[in-house]
Order: structure tokens, then C-alpha cells, then sequence
């Protein structure tokens, strides 16, 4: 911007400029400095990235199977999943029952109004909280010191509170024989902030979790590819 401006003025005003030469000199050096930082700075920022790459992509990979096993898991509950032979086709299958928001909801509503059930969800819940927290609590501060994947990692902070706050809802509302996740339970601020725990809100709620999840699995998947693709790696193997 300074740059355009100082060329549109020279065009508009040149008798300015020559008429003060020491500004002149002294404009031109802070327009060449700016563009010279700029430049460094984008440079440096490149090849900070390209050493982080392959971490990067580690920690993508990590936070996709995460947030798969959160959307997978509530399938398996509802016992709308099957695994094929065929892994890929499983996944394209399963993804697909999450985007029928018809579907899902029905079949999570039947799970939350059922005792027995609601328990194995319960279960199956504070599994998928644990592991969210052990993945975020190993790479969250390596990942922050990477501006340009903060926002995605932001997104399944997001996730990983959301299941979260279903589990201490869950376990105040049902304290479990665990007396580590009562405590948790009976401290969390979950219980000031939703005061009551309906059926059909819980179910609403898990529908969106893991549509959430799976949304997050395909285009971290995506990303993850972006930064080191494929052929990177088959150079790299020599397969």
C-alpha cells in the first residue's frame, strides 16, 4: 500500500518530491525496507513450514483418527455401522448415514430413550472423551506454534470440548461406580450451565458432535494431503 501510494503520487505530484529531496530519500528507504521484510518474513515463514511438514502431517493424522473414532463410535452404538472387507467403503458408507440428519437423529433417540443403551453410550462417551483429551494434551502445544494450523486445530479443541460436556452431563445425571469420574462429574461447570438433560436434546446434540466429527475428518484429511502429498512420500519410501 505504501508502495502504490508513494508511485500514484509521484504520478499526481512529482514537483512535490523534488522540491524535497531529504523526504523523498527518506520514503523510498522505508518503502525498500518494508518490501524487504515482507519478503524475508514470507520466505522464513515458507521454510518454517516445510520443517514442520512432516510433523504436521503426523499430528493431522492423529487428529483424524480422533475425531473418526468419535463419529465411528457413535455409529457403532446405534448399530447403524458395519465394517466391510473393504475399508475405504466402510468409511464412505458410514459418512454417508452421518450426513442423513433423519437417520441419525432417529436412531440416536431410540439409543438415549433406552436405559441399557443409554448406558453403553454413556461407556462409550467417556471413552472417546478420554482419548480426545490424551491426543490434545500431546500435540496442541506444538501444533499453537504454528500459525498457519491453529485454526484447524482450534476446530477440534471444539470437538473435543463438545464430547466432553456430554460426558460430565452424562455422569452427573448418572453418576458412574468410577468414583475419579464422579468427582469430575459432580466439579464440572456443566451442571450450572445446562441444568436439565432431556432426551431429545441429547440427542440433537450428539447429532450434531458427529456430524461435526466427520466433517472435520474429511477436510483435515484433505489438508493433511496438501501439506505433504502423496508422491512425497512414495519418492521418499521408493514404493
Amino acid at each position: 500500500m505504501a508502495f502504490a501510494g508513494a508511485v500514484v503520487s509521484d504520478v499526481t505530484n512529482d514537483s512535490f518530491w523534488g522540491r524535497h529531496a531529504l523526504l523523498a530519500g527518506l520514503v523510498s528507504s522505508a518503502i525498500v525496507v518494508m518490501l524487504s521484510v515482507a519478503v524475508v518474513n514470507e520466505v522464513l515463514e515458507r521454510r518454517r513450514r516445510q520443517r514442520w511438514s512432516v510433523l504436521a502431517q503426523y499430528v493431522m493424522f492423529e487428529l483424524i483418527r480422533n475425531a473418526r473414532m468419535i463419529w465411528l463410535g457413535m455409529l457403532e452404538v446405534t448399530g447403524l455401522f458395519t465394517t466391510t472387507a473393504n475399508q475405504e467403503e466402510s468409511i464412505d458408507a458410514g459418512a454417508q448415514i452421518v450426513r442423513d440428519s433423519r437417520r441419525l437423529t432417529a436412531a440416536l433417540r431410540a439409543i438415549v430413550d433406552d436405559r441399557e443403551s443409554r448406558g453403553r453410550l454413556q461407556a462409550e462417551i467417556t471413552f472417546l472423551t478420554e482419548h480426545s483429551d490424551e491426543v490434545l494434551g500431546r500435540w496442541a502445544a506444538v501444533m499453537l506454534n504454528a500459525e498457519a494450523y491453529a485454526e484447524i486445530l482450534d476446530r477440534h479443541v471444539e470437538l473435543a470440548g463438545d464430547i466432553a460436556w456430554i460426558a460430565g452431563l452424562l455422569d452427573a445425571s448418572n453418576p458412574p461406580h468410577d468414583l475419579r469420574r464422579q468427582r469430575r462429574a459432580r466439579s464440572s461447570p456443566t451442571n450450572q450451565l445446562q441444568a436439565e438433560l432431556s432426551s431429545e436434546w441429547l440427542a440433537d446434540r450428539l447429532v450434531v458432535i458427529t456430524q461435526l466429527a466427520e466433517a472435520l475428518d474429511r477436510g483435515t484429511f484433505e489438508l493433511a494431503l496438501r501439506i505433504v502429498p502423496i508422491q512425497w512420500w512414495e519418492a521418499r519410501l521408493g514404493t
